[in-house]
């Protein structure tokens, strides 16, 4: 069995010192960790542990400040513009102890996410001291929840979050207003709670969205549904503070909903919470954002309506299913978390409002954002013990392995059976190594994923055999008797079919890392017994292999990392050659080149068989896309050559003479192309090119080009999930994994001689995720049993290939495992005659 990495041995003497410094007492149960335990305690006189952060408050970082941009968004609405941010940041830390901000991240544009701080002054001792309370709440927690020092002297966290879509403003503002009053208050009680919580404020976690009025990031993500990824660097800076700060109470300003809209949410519910823990303070606290709302005196005339609870005022359509979205994901982390989104639209087409309009509605959303801050504090404030309490509570029933407790129904007079989602978690997962595993770098990056997401992670350090079977050393265990199973679970599991509880859902319903990253993971059933020797990970161990050998090297094109080394060598001049199981051919003369790839990015390499050869391959592929800006950034992720491509484009003149492949699933409207743009396509198409599509618009260049013969089918737009399929051995998909992403999925029917099925569903295909037939039947998970979903097919005329797609591989960063299929189609395409 294993543990936490050790944080450094304490001796006791020591801690008791230098909590008599930091003027806190200890209790009997926090001085005798350290012995009975084995969990050793931190040095108090080091930084901070998870993740880093401050080692005093308040800590001073002087933010960089802009040039004023006369062309920020945010000034139209009376706002604060991003230029403006950290010059008033930076004043408070110039004159109030109680202000600290530090940058979270830095964005594609160039600017800083910041992190402000509110609490009463601490030394380091003191900082340390909450910083070894808030690891035993996790490491610890049965013994957190009966020690009675750590109940009154730990600061209770509170997360607010704010602008994660840069064109819903005026979270930002009431942020910003709400630290400048809490900084040099002489309230007693805004003085007592900074003595007893730490406030912690994202100021705006989308600045360039914020600067352009785009609800994206530069990269054209919204960043409120890539959480559990986390590809953005906005992202991945607050999810590490979440993790770090560890809140009790979180909350993520939006807009614009009328009247306010207050989480908690309808069903379904996350199925990897403690909901009977999260609800019991969710709904109070809503309620009394509410009444905060409501005491401001707005009403009609002021254009906005009473707020809406959507747990107590809906039946659905407002849930907390997927954790891609802030709350969401802060929950599996232990906090009781709400969406809130102001009333009055500013955004879209009402930023063209004549503009004293919009800054009176402006005023008003602030307004509100800064009474649901208030109220937020306030219900930490009084109700901290019972908070940190149950967030003890929350991680010692996971350390424990206990199941979970259904939320009582009748609850407040809305909780009904509809609203119970539990999970059976199984006892533990395996991610194996060696022949067993399908893809090391996958497994890797898997491994170094649950790391980010505070999962705790075991390497074998001596054989084991776990569920039956036996694992060599090396192998990765997540056992799921720890503190965050439930983010464990949310990235390992392979979640639920929720189709027949709901009609619909906001947003996608199914996902798993597990099935989707291309990893092998193996599931270790509740009640299999679990021993084994192993040392915590804190990465994963160096991935890449490459035996001895004469006759070169084959290379497996299954992973992203896979197509990065292929590019990187192409790009080397290495001659590769392209065999027919969609793998490369290294020559022997490459070894230094090949030996590179293989520590840089992990590959594995086997021994090629002598006399193998195929399709020559002298150059990196070369892609015209017309897609949107995740699937652009997944390709570009691959290491790919991208060209922009889309109707205006092509009419404004572009040449395609210069690209080997298309990739098209949207921005390419044929009907919209004039006759010079038709024609440069169908000469594309003439001299070989290769075009892989997907989704409607790759559906209709199909036709317009006459490229395969086929029909399609496509299942109800609001469909989605895990489906799993089967593949061919072909060179698209042989050794793909069993599993892929689907969203308004599709399928072909009548297939020309000229078209092979790559890629099927399976007899049973959706896995998780929410699929209904639409009333008129034929277009459910049963009726895309067994039908092909990649086809591709070459033109007996011109000799160009076709891929056809009916997944969506490249949605939102997520189905990392299927991005290699697109490679493979892209280079296969390329090859045409």
């Amino acid at each position: 069995m294993t543990s936490r990495p050790s944080r450094g041995a304490l001796p006791r003497r020591r801690l008791l010192a230098l909590a008599v410094a930091a003027g806190v007492a200890l209790s009997p149960a926090l001085v005798a960790a350290t012995s009975l335990t084995g969990q050793a305690l931190p040095d108090l006189s080091a930084p901070a542990t998870r993740g880093g952060g401050p080692v005093a408050y308040p800590s001073t970082t002087w933010l960089t400040e802009p040039t004023p941009d006369p062309t920020d968004a945010a000034l139209r609405l009376g706002l604060a513009p991003y230029h403006d941010l950290s010059r008033r940041i930076n004043a408070l830390q110039a004159t109030s102890d109680r202000v600290s901000a530090e940058v979270l991240a830095t964005t594609a544009g160039g600017r800083e996410v910041v992190m402000v701080t509110l609490t009463a002054p601490e030394s380091p001792a003191q900082t340390r001291l909450q910083q070894v309370m808030r690891d035993r709440i996790v490491d610890q927690p049965a013994q957190a929840a009966g020690d009675r020092e750590l109940a009154r002297s730990y600061k209770v966290p509170v997360f607010v979050n704010a602008n994660i879509h840069g064109n819903e403003w005026e979270g930002t503002d009431a942020a910003l207003r709400f630290v400048e009053e809490w900084a040099t208050s002489q309230d007693p009680s805004v003085q007592g709670a900074l003595a007893s919580m730490r406030i912690h404020l994202v100021i705006s976690m989308n600045p360039d969205g914020r600067v352009t009025n785009s609800r994206q990031n530069t990269a054209g993500f919204d960043l409120n549904r890539d959480l559990v990824t986390a590809s953005q660097p906005e992202v991945v800076g607050v999810r590490d503070a979440l993790i770090r700060t560890q809140p009790t109470l979180m909350i993520d300003l939006h807009g614009y909903v009328n009247g306010t809209l207050v989480e908690p949410t309808t069903p379904p519910h996350g199925e990897n919470y403690e909901y009977d823990l999260f609800v019991k303070h969710a709904l109070p606290n809503a309620l009394g954002v509410e009444e905060a709302i409501l005491e401001l005196g707005l009403g009609e005339s002021d254009g906005v309506r009473p707020p809406q609870v959507p747990l107590r005022d809906w039946a659905e359509g407002w849930d907390d299913w997927p954790p891609i979205f802030t709350p969401q994901y802060a929950a599996l982390h232990g906090a009781v978390s709400h969406t809130i989104e102001v009333p009055l639209r500013v955004n879209n087409r009402s930023y063209n409002l004549p503009q004293g309009k919009l800054r009176r509605l402006a005023a008003t959303n602030t307004d509100i954002a800064h009474a649901a801050i208030t109220a937020t504090v306030g219900y930490a404030v009084e109700h901290r013990s019972e908070l940190v309490a149950d967030q003890i509570e929350i991680f010692r029933r996971g350390r424990s392995g206990e199941r979970q407790t259904p939320v009582e129904q009748g609850l407040f007079g809305v909780i009904g059976p509809e609203d119970v989602y539990l999970t059976d978690y199984p006892r533990a997962f395996v991610i194996p190594i060696g022949s067993s595993q399908r893809s090391a770098p996958a497994a890797a990056r898997l491994v170094d994923h649950l790391v980010a997401n505070d999962v705790e992670v075991s390497r074998l350090t001596r054989p084991a055999i776990l569920g039956g079977t036996p694992y060599p050393l090396g192998t990765y265990v997540v056992d799921l008797h720890q503190a965050k199973r439930g983010m464990a679970n949310t990235i390992l599991g392979v979640g639920t079919d929720i189709s027949s509880r709901v009609d619909a859902t906001y947003d996608i319903s199914g996902w798993s890392h597990a099935l989707l990253w291309g990893a092998d993971v193996v599931s270790v059933p509740e009640g299999q017994r679990v021993r084994f020797f192993g040392e915590s990970v804190a990465a994963a161990a160096a991935s890449g292999t490459m035996p001895p050998s004469s006759t070169g090297w084959t290379l497996r094109m299954d992973d992203p990392a896979d197509v990065r080394a292929t590019g990187h060598l192409l790009a080397a001049g290495v001659a590769l050659e392209w065999l027919d199981d969609g793998s490369v051919l290294v020559p022997a003369e490459a070894r230094p080149a090949a030996a590179a790839v293989v520590a840089d990015e992990g590959v594995v390499l086997a021994a090629a068989p002598p006399g193998a050869g195929g399709t020559s391959l002298t150059a990196p592929v070369v892609v015209g896309v017309s897609a949107g800006p995740e699937e652009r950034w997944a390709l570009q992720e691959l290491g790919l050559t991208v060209e922009a491509l889309s109707t205006s484009a092509l009419n404004d003149g572009l040449d395609l003479s210069d690209l080997d492949a298309l990739y098209v699933s949207s921005g390419l409207v044929w009907r919209d192309l004039d006759e010079d743009a038709q024609a440069e396509l169908q000469a594309f198409v003439a001299d070989g090119g290769g075009i892989v599509a997907h989704g409607a618009a790759g559906v209709a260049l199909n036709e317009a080009l006459g490229l395969l013969d086929v029909s399609t089918v496509r299942g109800r737009g609001d469909a989605n999930g895990v489906v799993a399929v089967e593949n061919s051995d072909g060179p698209l998909t042989a050794g793909a994994p069993a599993h892929t992403f689907v969203y308004s999925p599709l399928w072909f029917t009548e297939l020309g001689p000229e078209v092979l099925v790559d890629q099927r569903y399976a007899a049973d295909p959706l896995v998780s995720g929410h699929w209904r037939p639409s009333p008129q039947g034929g277009d459910g998970p049963e009726s895309a049993a067994g039908q092909a979903l990649v086809i591709s097919g070459t033109s007996a005329e011109t000799g160009s290939r076709a891929v056809l797609m009916g997944s969506e591989p490249l949605f939102r960063a997520h189905p990392k495992g299927q991005y290699a299929t697109v490679a493979r189609a892209l280079v296969w395409s390329s090859l045409s005659d």
